[in-house]
């Protein structure tokens, strides 16, 4: 049986170590001095509930796996066919071509065919890139078509501060939005809320003990230095989730088994939330011939 997920590229920088699929372009591992600060999984198991995968031109769900595109009604493949949705995009389950590969960075594209559900080619690259306690990701989306198309883009790991449980860890999110799930479908409510006085108010740090999660957080407050930052601590100890300017949402998703060790914590750094085909929320815009790039990274506090 062929590899899920193919070929493993490992990139290195000091103590700093991550390992990068073919398959997908998908962050498979990520550690410093041998502590994992990423959730992993078995070189040639499938990724367990989207871990570390790369989610475009869309980011989770589209509903009923349809939209529409310039009045004409779009079908994609069902890919998520218990609840007849389609989900995390095009990408996922694809070979990307290895464009570069060095010490401490690499770079893949792929190409988005024009197909059943999505009208419009597109060229795509992914971009890791090693610092002694951090790692960059930066995201790249070509319109090569002829018409103008929206598109969204995401990523799906799961953090961790070394073999501490997760319901230890504290949760810090700079969102004063939400929009919680309808549980049925996964899919938003219309309108997102105000954190304030809600239990999805993480702007001060919450403890993820009974805290349970699948969410989208809207509203992201930029620091001084123009990104998000997204955090898990343990006293001293930090992951600092960072997004750029344009990933203006983020997905916290908290299930109760993972690979063998109890709950994990996804923190989904995402330009737009889910359904963002047919609400048009905060989708990249891109006329033909136009390109868009943003990054996001974790910075690491031992």
């Amino acid at each position: 049986m062929a590899n899920p997920t193919g070929e493993q590229f490992e990139i290195t920088r000091g103590g700093a170590r991550a390992v990068v699929t073919e398959i997908g372009a998908g962050l498979r591992a990520f550690e410093i001095g041998g502590v994992p600060y990423l959730e992993t999984f078995d070189a040639d198991a499938e990724p367990p509930k989207g871990a570390g995968q790369v989610l475009l031109p869309w980011p989770n769900r589209t509903k009923a796996a349809q939209w529409t595109y310039q009045g004409e009604k779009q079908e994609l493949e069902v890919t998520e066919p218990s609840r007849g949705n389609a989900i995390h995009g095009l990408t996922r389950h694809r070979e990307w071509t290895l464009v570069e590969h060095a010490e401490s960075a690499i770079t893949f594209e792929i190409e988005v065919e024009a197909q059943p559900g999505w009208p419009v080619p597109l060229h795509a690259r992914i971009t890791y890139d090693l610092a002694p306690r951090e790692l960059t990701v930066t995201h790249e989306i070509r319109n090569e078509g002829e018409s103008e198309i929206g598109v969204g883009v995401g990523t799906h790991p799961y953090f961790r501060i070394g073999d501490l449980p997760a319901d230890e860890l504290t949760l810090t999110l700079s969102a004063t939005r939400v929009r919680p799930y309808l549980a049925e479908a996964q899919l938003p409510y219309a309108d997102e809320q105000d954190v304030d006085g809600t239990e999805y108010d993480f702007r001060a740090g919450r403890l993820l003990a009974g805290v349970d999660l699948d969410t989208a957080f809207g509203g992201l407050v930029a620091s001084e230095d123009g990104r998000h930052h997204h955090v898990l601590s343990h006293g001293e100890k930090r992951v600092d989730v960072w997004t750029g300017p344009d990933f203006r949402w983020v997905q916290v998703f908290t299930p109760g088994e993972l690979v063998g060790r109890g709950r994990a914590i996804a923190i989904e750094p995402m330009t737009c939330p889910a359904d963002a085909l047919n609400s048009r929320t905060d989708l990249i815009n891109l006329a033909p011939g136009t390109s868009w790039a943003g990054s996001w990274g974790v910075h690491v506090t031992p």
